[in-house]
C-alpha cells in the first residue's frame, strides 16, 4: 500500500496500474519521482485522461526509468488545487499538440487514485456540485424573460449551457461572481488563450463574443445581479471576451450607471492590465477589484507567452494606480511546474511584491500542452526550487500576500 505505482491507458482508453513500476512526475521536461508529501487524494470531482502519442513512464524494480507499453495519463484537477508535477511521459515524434488543459500527474498510492497537488484555497462557491443543475435551463429563460433583447444575456446563456461556464451561470442561479463579457478584441495573442487559437492549434475551450454591448446593456445585467445577489461580484474580463480595458468607455459608464441604481456588491475586472489608460478609466469610474492576469514577471518571459502589444511596464504602471486608488489587486499567476519556479523567476517576483504590494495570487493550473509551451519559453538559468518552495518562499517574506485560487469577496 506505500508504493506509488504508475499508470497507463491502453489503446481503447482503460486504465491500468502497472504494478511494480514507480509512479512519477515531471517539472519542465524533467521526469523525477514522486514521494507521498507530493500526493493529495483525486478529488471526486476531477477527471482522467490519457495523452496520444505519449508513452507512460515509470521507475523499475532495477530502478531504471523506463517508458511502460501504454499511453500516459493525466488527471485534470478542479479548481483550488494546484499541481506540483505535471504527467511523466516520453513524446513519440509523431504526438499531435495537445487540448488546452492543466495536465496533473496522477498514480495509484494506498490502493487508491492521488494527484500531485497540493489544495490551494477553499472555497465551496466553485464546487462543481453547484453547477450544471437540472433546472439551470429553466433559470436560463427566466432572466431571458427578465431581460429581454439583452446581448449580454444570450451571450452567458450560450456559455452556460453550451460551455459550462461556472461564471456565467452565476448570473441565472442570481448569486456571487458573474461575468458580463464586454470586448471583442484584445491587445494580446496569448500563446493558451482560451477564447481564440489559430486553426493549425488546437480548439478553444469557448467561442469569443462578436459584439460591443452598450453602457446600457451592460449596467441592466450589473443592477439586475447586484441588486439580489448575496456576495454579488460583476466581473469584466470573461473566458469568453478579449481584453475588456480596450472597452473602457462603455465599461465606465455603465459601471457609473449601475452605481446610480445600487451600492451593492462588487465590480471586478479581469485583465492584463497591458492598457493603461483603459484600466485608469474605469478605475475613476468606481472598479472595487481588479485581477490581473501573469505568468511571469521577467520581461522575456512574458513577451514570449503573451505575444502583446505592450510591455510588461505597462501591466506595473496598472497596478500601480489601482493600487494608489484604493482598488484590491490579485494577480491571476499562470502556473507551470518547471516554470514560474525556477530561481530567477522566483527572484523576479520578489522584486516585483517589493515593488507593488498587491494584496493576493490566484495560482491558476496553466492549460496548455507542455512541450508546446516550453518550445516558446526562454531556456532556464537556474533551477527549478519546486512549487511548494516557491510558494512558502513568497508567503515568508509577504507574509500579508494572500495566496489562493479564487476571486474573494471583499467585505465592505
Amino acid at each position: 500500500m506505500s508504493e506509488i505505482t504508475a499508470l497507463y491507458a491502453d489503446e481503447d482508453g482503460e486504465i491500468y496500474d502497472m504494478p511494480g513500476f514507480a509512479g512519477m512526475g515531471r517539472t519542465g521536461r524533467t521526469n523525477v519521482p514522486l514521494t507521498p508529501e507530493d500526493l493529495v487524494p483525486l478529488p471526486e470531482s476531477a477527471d482522467l485522461m490519457f495523452l496520444p502519442g505519449r508513452n507512460a513512464v515509470g521507475i523499475s524494480p532495477e530502478g531504471e526509468v523506463l517508458p511502460i507499453v501504454g499511453r500516459a495519463v493525466a488527471a485534470i484537477l478542479p479548481a483550488g488545487y494546484t499541481r506540483l508535477y505535471l504527467p511523466a511521459y516520453e513524446r513519440g515524434d509523431d504526438a499531435e499538440r495537445l487540448p488546452l488543459y492543466g495536465y496533473t500527474a496522477v498514480v495509484v498510492y494506498r490502493d487508491a487514485l492521488y494527484a500531485a497537488a497540493v489544495y490551494t484555497d477553499e472555497n465551496d462557491k466553485w464546487d462543481p456540485l453547484h453547477y450544471n443543475t437540472k433546472d439551470l435551463k429553466k433559470l436560463v429563460k427566466r432572466t431571458q424573460k427578465e431581460l429581454p433583447r439583452n446581448r449580454i444575456v444570450e451571450q452567458v446563456a450560450g456559455c452556460s449551457l453550451k460551455w459550462h461556464c461556472c461564471t456565467a451561470q452565476n448570473l441565472f442561479y442570481r448569486r456571487w461572481e458573474a461575468g458580463i463579457p464586454t470586448s471583442p478584441v484584445c491587445n494580446a495573442n496569448c500563446f493558451g488563450c482560451i477564447s481564440l487559437q489559430p486553426a493549425e492549434c488546437c480548439p478553444s475551450p469557448q467561442q469569443r463574443i462578436t459584439f460591443r454591448p452598450t453602457p446600457q446593456e451592460i449596467a441592466e445585467v450589473g443592477i439586475y445581479h447586484l441588486s439580489v445577489a448575496p456576495d454579488g461580484i460583476v466581473s469584466f474580463g470573461q473566458g469568453c471576451e478579449g481584453e475588456p480595458s480596450l472597452a473602457a468607455d462603455n465599461i465606465a459608464e455603465g459601471i457609473r450607471l449601475i452605481r446610480q441604481k445600487t451600492q451593492r456588491g462588487q465590480i471586478n475586472m479581469n485583465s492584463n492590465a497591458g492598457y493603461t489608460e483603459g484600466v485608469k478609466k474605469i478605475v475613476d469610474a468606481g472598479l472595487d477589484s481588479m485581477r490581473v492576469s501573469i505568468i511571469s514577471a521577467r520581461e522575456e518571459g512574458y513577451d514570449a507567452y503573451y505575444r502583446a502589444g505592450y510591455r510588461l511596464e505597462d501591466v506595473k504602471r496598472s497596478i500601480r494606480y489601482a493600487l494608489e486608488h484604493g482598488v484590491y489587486v490579485s494577480l491571476n499567476l499562470l502556473y507551470f511546474p518547471g516554470f514560474n519556479d525556477r530561481e530567477e523567476e522566483l527572484a523576479a517576483w520578489q522584486a516585483f511584491f517589493r515593488e507593488l504590494p498587491v494584496q493576493m495570487i490566484q495560482v491558476r493550473n496553466l492549460n496548455v500542452d507542455p512541450d508546446a509551451f516550453l518550445d516558446i519559453m526562454p531556456e532556464p538559468e537556474g533551477r527549478a526550487v519546486g512549487t511548494r518552495m516557491f510558494l512558502e518562499e513568497l508567503h515568508r517574506e509577504f507574509p500579508q500576500l494572500v495566496i489562493g485560487s479564487f476571486s474573494h469577496y471583499i467585505e465592505g
